[in-house]
């Protein structure tokens, strides 16, 4: 892909405000002078892979070319690419940065993960960063700011299949202490290892999940195990989920 000509997508799921996009925006208007940004309004951790169907959506402008939707991070790469987006399609699709690591079981509720995974299902080459930090307690943003650029670059020059994209996670250390660029698998984390109850003001009883998670930072080859050492981590995933040993096994229970 030539960036110089590219027209790059950047969304998130923290919504248009928060600090990552900024860092991601700043990033994108370095590799090509055709950025648009199309977010949530508001906040959408959590989200996952989560389409609007039974309420309208509403697109407000900021500027030329940066957009919020009321909605959830996948509704914004479709409304940006079906709707809001005229002419020439965007080339790429960059999602975050996000506030914390997406690792692990993390994927599969990411709304970071689900924007670049809408991208790729449009067609369009997509990429999710993370900056991995404690949430709540203050972001470092320098290894994503230092060593982002270089990892897009260098990921396009590529052609990956058309139903991968790729995750991506910068360690929490700073820039200088990034170790090297690992290839890396999905990790074990599954977030709400602690839900906890309480009761309102008004004697009415809640439920809280919490952002504990059950983990194995060890794994070998895991992005977990990656950024727990001071890499980066690189993980391609794919939008086929279909298990192939098992549909061979299962087509011999029904031939």
């Amino acid at each position: 892909m030539d960036l110089r000509q590219a027209r790059i997508l950047v969304c998130n799921d923290d919504g248009v405000n928060a600090p990552g996009i900024k860092v991601l925006e700043e990033i994108a208007k370095k590799i090509s002078d055709d950025v648009w940004v199309v977010a949530p309004e508001s906040e959408q951790s959590g989200s996952g892979h989560s389409l609007t169907l039974t309420l309208p959506l509403r697109v407000r402008r900021i500027s030329r070319q940066k957009f919020t939707v009321n909605g959830t991070p996948t509704d914004s790469v479709l409304l940006a690419i079906k709707h809001i987006i005229t002419g020439k399609r965007p080339n790429l699709v960059l999602s975050g940065v996000n506030a914390g690591g997406n690792l692990g079981d993390d994927i599969t509720y990411s709304g970071t993960v689900a924007a670049a995974m809408e991208g790729t299902l449009l067609g369009i080459p997509a990429i999710a960063l993370s900056q991995v930090g404690v949430y709540g307690e203050g972001m470092r943003w320098g290894a994503t700011e230092h060593h982002a650029e270089r990892v897009i670059r260098r990921l396009v020059l590529e052609q990956w299949p058309r139903n991968v994209f790729i995750n991506v996670n910068f360690p929490d250390v700073p820039a200088d202490e990034v170790g090297s660029t690992e290839i890396t698998v999905q990790g074990r984390r599954k977030i709400g290892h602690v839900v906890t109850p309480g009761c309102d003001p008004r004697g009415h009883g809640f439920v809280w999940i919490g952002t504990d998670r059950d983990e194995d930072p060890f794994l070998e080859g895991s992005d977990l195990k990656a950024v727990n050492a001071g890499r980066l981590s690189v993980t391609p995933l794919c939008v086929d989920l279909t298990h192939r040993r098992s549909r061979a096994q299962l087509r011999k229970l029904f031939s």
